[in-house]
């Protein structure tokens, strides 16, 4: 199977798998996703998984003091801490959007820590579990895949009106003026994340 085919296949199963989560009418069926977005409350700061957290080693989420075109969202810190307004946050910023839930986004987690390693200082990365009523298994997920750049909760899926979220994985990339530009997509590595940040966000990166 090619390289293209391969994409294809499982970003369509990952579409597949984000409208059975939601059901044909926006009803809910299993543990994965909610029903309407911002409609469920699901706790994402517990001693639980504030404990998971910390054995993940998993950064802390900052508030920006900037300007963007992300939705003018307050989303909470995955795990405990500090909220974060989404147009406040500072560019050059790669935004992933993921969930346990999700194959493909499981698969890409490590090229987005390699780029929050290697990018540092250039450019930032933090991660949104969308759609996902699980914040510990998404937790268990980020600490068996290394992730340790900071991560917000978006369990109600409020960002899917806004940035026209149908299904994952996603990526926001919002540059340093302030302008953001969303795919969503399966990468296949962290040379071709590395290829559309430097494309998106006007950065040299290193290899």
């Amino acid at each position: 199977m090619s390289r293209a085919l391969r994409r294809a296949a499982a970003l369509l199963a990952c579409l597949l798998v984000a409208s059975c989560a939601t059901g044909s009418a926006g009803s809910p069926r299993g543990g994965g996703a909610a029903s309407e977005a911002g409609a469920v409350h699901v706790a994402v700061d517990t001693p639980q998984l504030r404990a998971l957290k910390a054995k993940a080693g998993v950064r802390p989420c900052r508030a920006g003091s900037g300007a963007n075109d992300l939705p003018k969202v307050t989303l909470p810190c995955l795990g405990g801490g500090r909220s974060v307004r989404l147009d406040r946050l500072h560019g050059p910023l790669v935004v992933n959007l993921f969930a346990q839930w999700c194959g493909p986004c499981r698969a890409e987690l490590p090229y987005y820590e390699e780029l929050h390693r290697k990018g540092r200082g250039t450019v930032g990365v933090v991660g949104v579990d969308y759609l996902d009523t699980r914040p510990d298994k998404a937790l268990e997920l980020v600490r068996d895949t290394g992730v340790t750049y900071p991560l917000l909760a978006d369990p109600g899926g409020t960002l899917r009106a806004d940035l026209r979220i149908r299904g994952l994985p996603g990526v926001a990339f919002v540059g340093a003026d302030g302008s953001v530009q969303v795919e969503f997509g399966v990468v296949d590595s962290y040379a071709e994340l590395r290829a559309m940040t430097q494309k998106h966000l006007d950065v040299t990166l290193p290899s």
